[in-house]
């Protein structure tokens, strides 16, 4: 468990002012969008940004899609995002941090936002706001309770693209190696170090989940296993509700 001491180190460590970023992207079977995933991740490239990207165990071409396309894709032994981002933040070679959803798009200066947010000195992870795309009736209100909540908790949701640097993972404990929740876990840990920086620009998430079962039957399951989770339910039972 990280100490007051550790808070100290990692939040006026030097190293948290560096210049450059590692995105890590867990994929699992996006064949589905994957030639707008492949064009936002080119552009990333472009600008300089390191990307990992960890497949999950995808059925689908997926993996064939990205390495065609020039891109190095890890084969996570185990599904899970928490698995994957664990994997793929090992390697990364930056300061700077950012977990990204395949189906979440950054706003267009997203990484100067982030070498902002973290040169400060003063917060050593962060996120942004996020808004889902759709056309279910209602998913505004959500994402509005969404960004609220995580104001109010200090607890951030993984489509809301979390940072942070490469020291307060460390200190952190690394990614929870979890299927589920691990966003969660992840947040408890991060906020000991420092509060996030809560970014108001906004990352834009899929609503395909909404659009598929629809919005209160969602809203339902997501809080209903986010209390069964932090009623002490397992990460494993969870993610067999979800799937």
């Amino acid at each position: 468990m990280p100490t007051g001491n550790s808070r100290d180190q990692v939040v006026s460590n030097e190293n948290c002012r560096a210049a450059g970023l590692s995105i890590i992207v867990p994929v699992l079977n996006e064949a589905e969008l994957i030639d707008e995933l492949i064009g936002r991740l080119k552009h990333l490239r472009e600008l300089d940004a390191e990307i990992i990207i960890v497949d999950g165990q995808s059925t689908d071409a997926t993996t064939e899609h990205l390495e065609g396309a020039g891109f190095t894709v890890l084969r996570c032994p185990q599904r899970g995002r928490g698995y994957q981002l664990a994997l793929g933040s090992t390697l990364a070679t930056h300061d700077n941090l950012l977990f990204l959803h395949a189906d979440t798009v950054l706003p267009s200066n997203a990484l100067s936002l982030i070498e902002q947010a973290l040169a400060t000195g003063s917060a050593c992870w962060g996120r942004f706001d996020v808004q889902i795309a759709g056309t279910v009736r209602g998913l505004n209100m959500v994402a509005f309770m969404m960004n609220w909540r995580s104001r109010l908790t200090g607890i951030a949701t993984g489509d809301q693209a979390i940072f942070m640097t490469r020291a307060a993972l460390t200190a952190a404990g690394g990614v929870p190696e979890q299927v589920i929740m691990e966003d969660v876990e992840l947040s408890k840990q991060l906020r000991q170090l420092s509060a996030p920086v809560c970014l108001r620009q906004r990352v834009t998430t899929s609503g395909r989940r909404w659009q598929r079962d629809g919005l209160w039957p969602t809203i339902w399951l997501m809080w209903r296993l986010r209390w069964r989770y932090w009623r002490g339910a397992s990460a494993e039972t969870i993610a067999q509700e979800y799937a």
